[in-house]
């Protein structure tokens, strides 16, 4: 609260469409001391420019709340005299992070960070968090995975999933989805897709939206557990009662490169070292050292990520096109993902480089993330980029195609190759495995096996 009650302080909240919308219902929505003047918005296309709607913003934002341009936060600062800046994005390294805020603190004023006691909501049944320290460990999969031994035991699950409201936030929040009819009435973005559909494709009612306050609530009335299936390296919008944490030995070290993945590591009551089969010995040794040393007391377990092709023999000796999961090799920084490896280890006789046939707005992605190899990401947050990368396909001079993501794209464009689409799934490895873990979990809570 400011010193003097008649002056409000002025925040602007930096956000990518998900965590700064929930912070802002948790903790300044019905702050009369506070006022936010906009968000900013990074990350994702064609945000900045819309509006944060009054009926989500409440009665202190008859007008709603604009979203800018982070590019724009020096110049709304000293336009609009800001007291405070809320961090509120996530899979950023640490370096940047104080970038930002070195732009805050020079445009006079504070910069914050909401923690966790601010921000989570408290479910009424229990609740397993899945986290990671970085984009692309594997969490999805994990959570997949989770629910069906979940299910075995008799349990009604429901996934709320962090957020990824792309389109008209008013209709958006509060998502519930059954069948891919759900999503195609939703219009989702391939993004959206590639985190839904595998989960509907084993029966698993999912969640997602703007309000969590009222998707936890319409959640737990028809769930006996929730599984928060989490984005980026964020940290649950939900107070688990089983927090799992994901890290990857294809990128050791960056257990503590970047926000908030090193936050998320150091709450974890479970730390899960994935892709065992593919990382070395070497680097699978580090991390659970890193891990160890960040957190002692966390339970440390192992799982595998194989890849599989629908059709190998389809592969072999052809000259193949790799689409990747979109945002595992943009803002997650991986330069290929499963599809490359699965492409390669069924011999095809090429991996085709995209980028000599990339269009303008695939360009674009390119040049934003110099990282990436001869893979294409798989992009469509909008039309005009589901179209770009329709025709960036369509023009690769390539047999086949290998698609890793894990949405169906011969479902939203068409596609002038024969796909081969790549899966990868959890693999317990080890001793005890995280389906030891659970299922003592699920004897503390007194959830044991229900048939």
């Amino acid at each position: 609260m400011p010193d003097n009650q008649n002056k409000l302080t002025r925040i602007v909240i930096m956000g990518a469409a998900g965590r700064d919308f929930h912070n802002f219902n948790m903790v300044y929505r019905d702050d009369p001391y506070c006022h936010v003047v906009a968000f900013t918005a990074t990350q994702i296309p064609e945000i900045a420019g819309r509006t944060y709607p009054a009926s989500l913003a409440g009665k202190h934002y008859p007008d709603g709340i604009p979203i800018e341009d982070e590019s724009e936060l020096q110049h709304l600062c000293q336009k609009t005299s800001i007291d405070q800046i809320v961090f509120a994005y996530s899979d950023i390294s640490h370096a940047l992070v104080m970038h930002k805020a070195s732009i805050a603190l020079a445009a006079g004023a504070d910069f914050l960070m909401l923690g966790p006691e601010r921000t989570m909501l408290k479910a009424k049944v229990p609740v397993i968090a899945v986290c990671a320290v970085r984009t692309g460990c594997g969490k999805s999969q994990t959570t997949r995975w989770l629910s069906k031994q979940l299910k075995q035991s008799g349990l009604k699950v429901a996934v709320i999933r962090h957020p990824m409201p792309y389109g008209e936030l008013e209709r958006q929040a509060v998502q519930r989805f059954e069948s891919n009819a759900d999503l195609d009435s939703a219009e989702c973005t391939i993004e959206e897709r590639e985190e839904y559909e595998p989960h509907l494709a084993l029966g698993t009612i999912l969640y997602a939206g703007v309000d969590y306050a009222e998707i936890v609530a319409c959640a737990e009335a028809e769930a006996d557990i929730i599984l928060w299936d989490g984005g980026n390296n964020d940290f649950s919008f939900i107070q688990p009662d089983l927090h799992i944490v994901m890290v990857d030995p294809l990128r050791p070290g960056h257990e503590t490169t970047h926000h908030p993945g090193e936050a998320v590591l150091r709450m974890a009551d479970v730390v899960l070292v994935g892709k065992v089969n593919s990382a070395s010995e070497a680097d699978i040794h580090n991390v659970t050292k890193n891990v160890q040393r960040i957190n002692p007391d966390a339970t440390i377990v192992f799982s595998a990520s194989p890849v599989q092709l629908d059709d190998p023999a389809a592969v072999r000796g052809k000259r193949v096109l790799v689409v990747e999961d979109g945002p595992t090799i943009t803002h997650g920084g991986m330069s290929y993902g499963a599809g490359f490896v699965a492409a390669t280890a069924a011999q095809a006789a090429e991996i085709v480089d995209p980028r000599r046939y990339a269009v303008d707005e695939i360009n674009a992605i390119y040049t934003k993330y110099p990282h990436i190899s001869s893979v294409l990401p798989a992009v469509g947050y909008h039309a005009s980029q589901l179209q770009a990368l329709r025709e960036t396909i369509n023009a690769t001079n390539a047999d086949v195609i290998v698609s890793a993501t894990p949405c169906d794209l011969q479902a939203l464009i068409e596609i002038n190759k024969p796909v081969v689409r790549a899966s990868y799934e959890f693999a317990d490895v080890g001793e005890p495995g995280l389906g030891k873990v659970v299922a003592d979990f699920l004897k503390k809570m007194s959830l044991e096996k229900r048939l």
